[in-house]
């Protein structure tokens, strides 16, 4: 079993900088890689970044140098970094874990899921 549950969201600016923090425990061999992925209505969910066992990352094109995907080395927290947030960023952010020790973007990739924290931007 996994338990993961993020924190950090809420509503800024355009332009500001947020961290989300999703709090990891139970299973390792579940949580081999971990994601953020986002949710926003009337779409499908979109993997945002991913981060591999062995440390590699990938990013969608619409965050590519503006978010970034890390873990504290016990990997039982995983941060999403956002800056220069935009209104099409707006959603609900939710945290992934996964089996495999490397994974996709795709949602299919992983296994367990986190309930997700809200981020508003607003100009």
């Amino acid at each position: 079993e996994v338990q993961l549950m993020e924190s950090g969201g809420g509503s800024v600016q355009a332009g500001s900088t947020l961290r989300l923090t999703c709090t990891a425990s139970g299973y390792p061999e579940g949580r081999e890689s971990m994601g953020w992925f986002r949710d926003v209505p009337g779409k499908e969910r979109e993997g945002v970044a991913v981060i591999n066992a062995d440390g590699t990352t990938r990013y969608a094109k619409s965050v590519k140098g503006r978010f970034t995907i890390s873990q504290d080395s016990a990997k039982n927290t995983l941060y999403l970094l956002m800056t220069n947030l935009q209104l099409e960023d707006s959603a609900k952010y939710v945290c992934g874990s996964s089996s495999r020790a490397s994974v996709s973007l795709y949602p299919s990739s992983f296994g367990f899921w986190g309930r997700g924290a809200q981020v508003t931007v607003s100009s």
